[in-house]
């Protein structure tokens, strides 16, 4: 699978586990329509912060990629729920901020970690 295909999948992970775990603290359920009608604003987001970044030249980056990904996601998002009428309260905004931050900046510098490790470990 190719590095920026394998990438935007982790990405989608992210955010379908974040709207997951939402659904479930808030005793909303975990169905496919539910899933699909919360994370759409994200997942739309996410989508526009790859293009922003040109994320397919450097996938796996955290700077600028992963950065300017998180960051259009939830500002995009929260403009598309106002929208279409979910809510967007402080708290949330912080929380989806926050989870999706250490989670999309998080699989990209444990993967930087691993790389790092890989080529110390060729060279010794």
């Amino acid at each position: 699978m190719r590095r920026s295909a394998r990438a935007g999948l982790l990405d989608l992970v992210c955010i379908l586990v974040f709207v997951g775990i939402g659904r479930s603290v808030h005793a909303d359920g975990v169905t496919f329509a539910g899933m699909a009608s919360t994370s759409w604003p994200f997942v739309t987001g996410a989508a526009a912060g790859w293009v922003v970044a040109r994320s397919w030249r450097r996938p796996t980056a955290a700077l600028p990629t992963a950065l300017v990904a998180v960051v259009c996601c939830v500002a995009l998002a929260m403009v598309l729920r106002v929208v279409s009428g979910q809510g967007t309260k402080a708290p949330f905004v912080a929380v989806a901020l926050a989870f999706l931050t250490a989670s999309m900046l998080g699989w990209r510098l444990v993967e930087s970690a691993a790389r790092c490790l890989a080529t110390c470990r060729r060279r010794a």
